[in-house]
């Protein structure tokens, strides 16, 4: 059953960590899985989940300590000492897990904790993954897997799993090397299961399978994965040699990091470093201020814009009563858009090179929104004039201007709003950038000189 932390759970839980209930307090861990109880420590004050931290043993702190938030692991680690990391923690780590908390340690506390391992291989491969990118498959993977001879046979293979079963959570594939170590395929479960023991591994693995190198992106890993529904894929170096192999849990991490980026870029902002509750007023102002003063600048060229056609606007004051209307609906079109072909791009849907058939999707689009909404403020203008005389005689023209106007700027701003991110794409920057407020400041500009031009157009002869 799905654990939740309700707030009268959380209540009785601090009452038993401040009256010391030992009972309640171990029963209550021993129900619950490490992803639950890092819920908890990470709502608890520090003095509080130290004291609970006490109370797990080896393996589930381990897997806590995984699940926590960075400033509430920090606090943990340095409240232990070198060995109590190595030998209480870090032994109880899969080696892609252990090099992430590694990483962040002091230099100096890092050589103390892989001195104090007592597995040399573990200290090894921990050394090798720290030396990768973190945002790329060297720094995802992980060095738990089982790896056999081409020439070895089925009997081999289960052997291998046996000897390896403590250091592996889960077997999803046997992977294949030849003599050079290099991946040459992969041996399914299922498969190693129905065929008999004397079986050679060069008469059953499969000779098709998916890889990535060490340098491979972290997105790119998990757009892979997803294209091709793996709960694994392995990673093989520079010379195609096995070296690791990625989980799905370890993608899915990337994946909400990426899509929490894309989502604060999008909100016209720099992405946070850290949660929103551990981000410091001086940073929230940094990654906000930025985005909000160039924004601000570029809605001052509406009012330069506006400068123009002074002339129109104090002939014909009533025009001055749609500028929000028109700005208002190119912005919300352009933005519509832009965050469909950011989305779009993420996921792979679509790339630079199809910008031909965005454009004509988005025209047609556009297109037919604009007339649609050109109708509802012709027909706006046309009935209000019935009941009131602020239009004058010449309100049909006035429908026009706005009629005509709004088809215009629904397409531009439509335009505008899916050519932007592929631009940038092209342009090797992030597609989030072109944010929907920067595409609405953009055609908020645009839509003013669209506007004040088909004025010209229909009211020439009364602006004179």
């Amino acid at each position: 059953m799905q654990f939740e932390l309700t707030d009268e759970f959380f209540e009785r839980l601090q009452l038993a960590i401040d009256s010391k209930d030992e009972a309640f307090i171990e029963s209550q861990l021993k129900e619950l899985y490490p992803p639950d109880i890092a819920e908890i420590f990470n709502k608890l004050e520090l003095e509080q989940v130290k004291f609970l931290y006490n109370y797990l043993d080896e393996q589930i702190a381990a897997d806590v300590l995984v699940e926590l938030e960075e400033d509430v692991r920090e606090e943990i680690l340095a409240s232990l000492t070198s060995k109590e990391i190595a030998e209480q923690l870090i032994d109880n780590m899969d080696s892609d897990d252990a090099a992430d908390v590694i990483a962040e340690l002091p230099d100096k506390v890092q050589d103390e904790v892989l001195a104090q391992l007592e597995d040399s291989e573990q200290a090894s491969d921990i050394v090798d993954l720290l030396n990768y990118d973190e945002n790329t498959a060297g720094g995802l993977m992980g060095k738990e897997f089982v790896r056999v001879h081409v020439n070895s046979t089925a009997l081999q293979c289960v052997r291998e799993i046996r000897e390896q079963s403590e250091d592996l959570e889960e077997v999803y594939a046997i992977y294949v090397v030849d003599d050079d170590e290099k991946l040459v395929g992969l041996l399914p479960l299922k498969k190693l299961v129905v065929s008999p023991t004397r079986s050679k591994v060069a008469d059953i693995y499969d000779a098709k399978v998916i890889s990535v190198k060490t340098n491979t992106d972290a997105e790119e890993v998990a757009n892979v994965m997803d294209k091709y529904n793996l709960v694994a894929i392995p990673v093989v170096d520079a010379l195609g040699r096995l070296v690791g192999k990625i989980t799905i849990d370890d993608v899915v991490d990337v994946r909400r990091e990426e899509e929490t980026e894309d989502v604060q870029k999008m909100g016209a902002m720099e992405a946070l470093e850290e949660p929103y509750m551990n981000t410091s007023f001086l940073q929230m102002f940094k990654k906000r201020a930025g985005w909000l003063v160039l924004l601000f600048l570029g809605e001052t060229l509406t009012a330069t814009a506006m400068s123009f056609f002074e002339d129109q606007i104090t002939k014909a004051v009533i025009l001055a009563l749609f500028i929000p209307l028109i700005i208002a609906s190119g912005g919300n079109s352009g933005s519509q858009a832009s965050t469909l072909v950011i989305r779009a791009l993420a996921l792979g849907e679509i790339t630079v090179r199809d910008w031909a058939k965005i454009v004509k999707k988005e025209f047609y689009t556009g297109l037919a929104i604009g007339i649609l909404l050109g109708i509802i403020g012709f027909s706006r203008v046309a009935l209000w004039s019935y009941f009131v005389t602020d239009y004058g005689p010449y309100w049909y023209l006035i429908a026009c201007t706005v009629g005509f106007s709004l088809v215009g700027v629904v397409m531009w701003g439509t335009l505008m709003g899916s050519l932007l991110p592929l631009l940038l794409k092209r342009m090797g920057l992030d597609p989030a950038v072109s944010s929907a407020p920067f595409v609405a400041t953009l055609v908020d500009v645009t839509g003013l000189i669209i506007y004040f031009s088909f004025s010209l157009i229909f009211l020439k002869g009364i602006l004179v």
